[in-house]
């Protein structure tokens, strides 16, 4: 008697609410091939697992979880590593592939996999465990339209079918994995409409609002945790927002808080606002920005460079704002860091908060041709090793574009080290190199030293 032979196991790896309602969107949208068993991997990612709540515990996850056959945890699989720090040692991954199989009952199932960040554990992680199966890519955010952050084995990379994102930017094509020759695909914006549709029938609690004017949503971020912006930085900043919303007219906003962000930052917020006269209220609540965009109709969306920015513009037609995507600009270290093509879209596209007449004009910045170009030279200038044939399009966009408005985007010794246009001076590149020069202000330093001590003593 024939044995049977194995079944199709799709695995969907997933962090955030929004990533699993966006493999929901493609799900609806049949982007996935037949299967006989679907899981739903949940990863906690936080810094401090124990502290956050869950994925499969946040509100309107159970709208979600009806798409899969069973949902797994990550953390417990791996417990005690943490899922952002761990990844098998190339001997133990044929010891980890049976562990899981065993674990989640896969016997000699095909696997497929869905991952989003294939560049980064967890999703690399397991990409290396389930050694030759197929890997698709979903995007949950704008890095999609920047580079792959760093080189990826091969023996993962090549495996990539596809690359599923959002419409985020309409026009604009996706650079992530195009080393690989990864294709990208459009996962339909009316399918996650109506993913989210269902979220805001979940019955959470929001605060009661004034009746009357709409109000303005603030989006905060947590950039502290990522060494950014120091924390007094980042709390000023979500009051520049709150400020900038005043300076429009504006006298009732809605902070939505970042999830695992400290609640001082509320507090200062609501003192700040009672100095201006503005009427603040703090969501307490872990829920997506869309669910509040469809529940409030916010009259503006104010942000530093959160991807709720963009949907709120792309997908609902609200009118957004920025604000600090020039510091962040500035800050953002190295060249290479994977935040400088959010912050990079969001600056291109959106207005300034201070600039009233282009926040009421919801004036478009770049249209989506200037801004292909301009991420093109920012995306090689990122990384030229992993797309060097964006060399003759990067030279052409900076010697072309390069002024007062784009130096913002690009850092001259960034250009210098890759000799591209706007680098220092050809009758100026010596200095760094010249032996002597070097002498002099190593005993200009020396001396300068010497000086502070001896007034101190």
């Amino acid at each position: 008697m024939a044995s049977p032979s194995p079944g199709r196991t799709q695995i969907f790896l997933a962090s955030t609410l929004y990533g699993v309602a966006t493999l929901a969107a493609a799900l609806d949208a049949d982007r996935f091939g037949p299967a006989d068993r679907r899981i739903l991997l949940v990863s906690n990612n936080a810094a401090t697992p124990e502290t956050t709540t869950p994925l499969d515990e946040m509100p309107g996850f159970e709208r979600l979880r009806g798409r899969f056959d069973e949902v797994r945890s990550w953390n417990e699989a791996i417990a005690p590593f943490h899922p952002g720090g761990w990844a098998p040692r190339g001997d133990d991954v044929v010891l980890w592939e049976r562990y899981v199989r065993m674990l989640w009952d896969l016997g000699d199932d095909e696997i497929e996999l869905a991952v989003e960040s294939i560049q980064v554990n967890p999703a690399l992680a397991l990409a290396q465990i389930f050694t030759g199966v197929p890997v698709d890519v979903y995007a949950d955010g704008l890095m999609s339209y920047g580079p792959t952050r760093n080189k990826i084995d091969p023996l993962v990379g090549t495996r990539v079918r596809r690359l599923l994102h959002l419409d985020l930017v309409p026009g604009l094509t996706p650079l992530l994995l195009t080393e690989f020759g990864v294709a990208p695909e459009v996962v339909p914006t009316d399918a996650f409409l109506k993913v989210l549709a269902e979220l805001t029938e979940e019955p959470v609690e929001l605060p009661e609002l004034p009746d009357g004017e709409a109000p303005v949503l603030v989006l905060g971020q947590y950039l502290s945790a990522l060494s950014i912006l120091t924390a007094e930085e980042e709390e000023e900043l979500h009051i520049r927002m709150v400020r900038g919303a005043a300076s429009l007219g504006h006298r009732h906003v809605v902070f939505k808080p970042h999830p695992t962000a400290p609640a001082r930052w509320s507090r200062a917020l609501e003192k700040e606002a009672r100095t201006i006269g503005v009427e603040l209220t703090v969501l307490d609540s872990p829920v997506l920005a869309e669910v509040l965009y469809q529940r409030m109709r916010p009259a503006l969306v104010v942000g530093c460079f959160s991807t709720a920015l963009l949907t709120a513009s792309a997908l609902y037609g609200l009118p957004a704002a920025r604000t600090g995507t020039d510091l962040l600009l500035e800050r953002l270290a190295p060249y290479q860091n994977s935040n400088r093509v959010p912050v990079t879209i969001v600056d291109a596209l959106l207005p300034e908060i201070t600039d009233g007449t282009a926040v009421a004009a919801q004036e478009a910045g770049l249209g989506t041709g200037e801004l292909t170009n301009l991420l093109k030279a920012v995306g090689f200038a990122m990384q030229p090793q992993i797309y060097p044939r964006l060399r003759p399009e990067a030279e052409r966009y900076l010697a072309r574009n390069l002024d007062a408005h784009t130096w913002r985007y690009f850092k001259r010794r960034r250009l210098t080290a890759l000799a591209l246009p706007g680098a220092v001076p050809s009758q100026l590149a010596f200095i760094p190199r010249n032996a002597a020069v070097r002498r002099v202000a190593r005993r200009a330093r020396s001396v300068q030293r010497s000086l502070k001590r001896t007034a101190l003593g």
